[in-house]
């Protein structure tokens, strides 16, 4: 009798699935399409060398270790290659956008940084 019940609860939990998603419609067409072109830089161009992992870990960890920072900006793509830092990823506002950018630029070994990051639209 208790596994009808669940079997019961689930099957009204997967029909209702549908009309949950609908309030929730992401749509990330434009972005995707963006980053299909060879001028965007992905986390797929992660460089392969020590030193670029190194540098990318060495900015998470600054990143990750200011709680002053939202947790979008906890998680901004850091991506290395050659030294060449890309930051991705939205932010808060524009003092977390420069914020950040601080930070991986203080990395040593960093040779330049791409700040593509993006203010939220609230």
């Amino acid at each position: 009798m208790r596994s009808l019940a669940l079997v019961c609860t689930l099957a009204a939990m997967m029909a209702a699935a549908p009309a949950i998603a609908g309030e929730y419609d992401a749509d990330n067409s434009a972005k995707n399409a963006r980053d299909r072109g060879d001028q965007s830089v992905t986390p797929a161009d992660q460089g392969g060398t020590a030193a670029d992992r190194e540098l990318a870990a060495n900015i998470r960890k600054a990143i990750v270790d200011d709680d002053a920072l939202s947790m979008n900006a906890h998680n901004v793509k850091v991506i290395t290659k050659d030294g060449v830092v890309t930051l991705r990823g939205p932010v808060k506002n524009a003092a977390e956008k420069s914020s950040v950018a601080a930070k991986a630029q203080k990395i040593a070994g960093v040779k330049r940084v791409d700040n593509q990051l993006e203010i939220e639209k609230n």
